[in-house]
């Protein structure tokens, strides 16, 4: 299967060319000729597997017959796409400029964090193509900058992260300004209920497009763990980092303070780094990952807020410095890497009080990740692996209250030698 025998139009193909595209990727491959017959499509599928272009494709080339069948007035907002971040707002406006580089359509990426003046002078210019996340979206629409009115294509991506950094809301006083006939396309990496309540709300007789089971991790990435007293962490990081056959690696931790200070740790040893998560103005933020992505900078630590929509050419390894307390998250972080059918490495650091978080991922994922006994900080007495067959995980869902609530309990001011 090649692009060629998906039914697309010689602009768009040459600028696919261009790009280096030949094959489509399973999600492409499937949902482009379902949206080309303008029906609306439910995406399951995992980061990475090449989902905006699998919506952006076939927009811009609706688009474009619909400009050719019509007589060019001034220009309406025509196709909204909708997503949680700054990061992943940019790269998805960036794919549609790619993509439609042959195309007479304007678009245009909206979000906070930075001056509006210049949003809104392209707005009055007139565009067809709207990249935009829910805080700009609402408060441009609110002063009149920005009518839905002739939305003929929304797209709702990583709706389940729009859950988790609680913008459900928004999304659903956006989706009431929309016309109710449209075309609706919703991609989510999980399906918790309540985005599926939401995909039941917006979708009608949708196609669903499922490359992977919800929650999968990609099979191609070698994930290890290493269990480790939580004050040698930064040591165990600089440990590993002095390997030079590690060229990138995207560093994730809990907080922004926290990302702060190991990148400061980093630095200090003698390894490029920087950090970028919500407190770091927009400007601050794109330096720091076009620094990555020219390989400047050899270590991005960030938040997972912030690392939301990262897309790295052959990154090659993620490391968990903090294990993440929601179990989908860990799937969304590592698959930052083994991006495209590429291979990748994946390495989590757990401490004492993250052996219930890590039992949940591996609950989640239906494996156990192997662990890495060989290095100079290693805990024996943490091996036992907190993994078991869903058959013998009663106990588990028990434990819910503690895994959202890290360092809850007398226990967790105990050492190691004192627990066992």
């Amino acid at each position: 299967m090649s692009f060629n025998n998906l039914q697309l139009i010689e602009p768009v193909l040459k600028a696919l060319s261009e790009e280096g595209y030949t094959t489509p990727t399973p999600i492409q491959e499937q949902a482009i000729p379902s949206i080309l017959q303008h029906k609306d499509l439910l995406g399951c599928a995992q980061t990475g597997t090449g989902k905006t272009a699998a919506f952006a494709i076939p927009i811009l080339q609706l688009m474009h017959q619909e400009q050719q069948a019509s007589q060019q007035g001034r220009r309406a907002i025509k196709a909204l796409i909708l997503t949680p971040t700054r990061e992943l707002a940019i790269q998805i406006e960036e794919s549609f400029k790619a993509y439609g580089k042959y195309l007479d359509l304007k678009h245009l990426v909206i979000y906070g964090g930075v001056s509006q003046y210049s949003q809104v002078a392209s707005l009055r210019r007139g565009i067809d193509i709207l990249v935009a996340t829910p805080g700009r979206l609402l408060d441009l629409m609110q002063q009149r900058h920005i009518s839905l009115q002739d939305i003929k294509y929304f797209v709702l991506d990583e709706a389940d992260r729009m859950l988790d950094m609680g913008f459900v809301q928004d999304v659903r006083r956006i989706i009431a300004k929309l016309p109710a006939r449209r075309q609706t396309l919703f991609f989510s990496a999980t399906m918790p209920p309540e985005i599926q309540q939401l995909a039941n709300i917006l979708l009608s007789n949708p196609v669903k497009v499922e490359v992977t089971p919800p929650a999968s991790t990609v099979d191609l990435i070698q994930q290890s763990m290493y269990y480790v007293e939580k004050m040698n962490k930064r040591s165990l990081l600089i440990h590993l980092l002095r390997d030079t056959t590690i060229e990138t690696a995207l560093v994730f931790t809990r907080t922004k303070h926290g990302a702060d200070k190991i990148t400061k740790d980093l630095s200090r040893a003698g390894i490029r780094a920087e950090a970028i998560h919500g407190n770091k103005s927009q400007n601050s933020r794109q330096s720091a990952l076009q620094n990555f992505k020219s390989r400047k900078t050899r270590i991005l630590v960030a938040t997972d807020i912030a690392a939301r929509g990262i897309d790295i050419d052959d990154l090659t390894h993620v490391i968990n410095y903090d294990l993440p307390n929601i179990p989908e998250t860990y799937v969304h972080r590592i698959g930052r890497t083994g991006r495209a059918g590429a291979s990748g490495i994946a390495i989590s650091f757990c401490d004492y009080e993250e052996k219930m978080f890590l039992r949940d991922i591996q609950k989640l994922i239906a494996k156990a990740i192997p662990v890495a006994k060989d290095h100079p900080f290693d805990v024996p007495l943490m091996h036992g692996t907190p993994y078991q067959p869903a058959t013998q995980q009663s106990s588990s869902s028990n434990n819910n209250n503690a895994r959202r609530s890290p360092g809850g309990g007398k226990r967790y001011g105990r050492s190691f030698a004192q627990r066992a």
